[in-house]
C-alpha cells in the first residue's frame, strides 16, 4: 500500500473488520474465561485489571492514528481513531462498573473512601471524566453544532490519557509495563506537539495570494 494513498474498498473493509474484531477480542476471551473458569484465583481483579489494560492499549492506537498520518502518510488510519477511541471508552466503562458495583457493592461510602485514600483510584476517575465528554461528542451531529470548538474539547484525551497511564503505574506492583506504555504516550505526544510547533511557520512560509481583480 503506497503511503498517503486511500486504501482499496477491499483493503479498507478488511481494516475495518481488524479493528472490530481486534478491539472485541480482548471482551470475548474475557467472557470465555469467565464462563468456563479459567479466570484466576482472584477474579474480580482479573476482571479490573484486563478491561483496564485492553482500554489504554486501545486508547494508544487512537492516539497513534494520527502521528501514522503526519510520519508516514497514512490518512486511511485517522479514519481508525474514532471506533478505537470508543471502543477503549466501552472497556473504560467495563472497568469503572466492575470496581464499584462488583468489587464495591455499589457501597457509596467505601468508593468515596478508596477515591479518597487511594491516588490511582483518583486518576482513573479523573481520566474517565475527561473522556466522558468526548466519548458524548463523538457523533457527526455533535462534531457539527460544536464547530470549530469540537477539536479543542478533544484535546482532552491527552490529559485522560496521561491520567490512565499514572492510574496504571501507580496500581502496579512492577513499573515495567506502566512505564513502556507511558514512554509510547510520551513518543505520540511529541509528534503532535512538533507538529502544532510548525504549524505556525508553515503558515508564514506560504507566499501571499494576490488581491482578486475586479471585474
Amino acid at each position: 500500500m503506497t503511503a498517503g494513498r486511500r486504501p482499496p474498498n477491499v483493503i479498507r473493509r478488511l481494516l475495518t473488520v481488524a479493528v472490530h474484531g481486534g478491539s472485541l477480542l480482548p471482551l470475548a476471551l474475557l467472557l470465555f474465561d469467565g464462563a468456563t473458569g479459567q479466570l484466576s484465583v482472584n477474579p474480580i481483579q482479573d476482571l479490573t485489571l484486563r478491561t483496564g489494560k485492553a482500554a489504554l492499549v486501545l486508547l494508544l492506537l487512537s492516539l497513534a492514528c494520527t502521528p501514522l498520518h503526519i510520519l508516514l502518510g497514512w490518512k486511511w488510519a485517522v479514519a481508525l481513531r474514532k471506533p478505537l477511541g470508543l471502543y477503549s471508552f466501552l472497556y473504560i466503562c467495563l472497568h469503572l462498573l466492575i470496581f464499584t458495583a462488583v468489587d464495591y457493592g455499589l457501597d457509596a461510602g467505601l468508593i468515596g473512601q478508596a477515591i479518597a485514600e487511594k491516588r490511582y483510584v483518583l486518576a482513573g476517575l479523573a481520566s474517565f471524566l475527561l473522556l466522558l465528554p468526548l466519548a458524548l461528542t463523538s457523533t457527526r451531529g455533535a462534531v457539527r453544532r460544536l464547530g470549530r470548538w469540537w477539536r479543542r474539547l478533544h484535546w482532552l484525551v491527552y490529559p485522560a490519557a496521561l491520567l490512565a497511564a499514572l492510574h496504571f503505574l501507580w496500581l502496579s506492583k512492577t513499573a515495567r509495563e506502566p512505564l513502556l506504555y507511558g514512554a509510547i504516550l510520551i513518543a505520540l505526544l511529541a509528534v503532535r506537539a512538533l507538529r502544532s510547533a510548525r504549524a505556525p511557520a508553515r503558515i508564514a512560509s506560504r507566499p501571499a495570494r494576490p488581491p482578486a481583480e475586479r471585474s
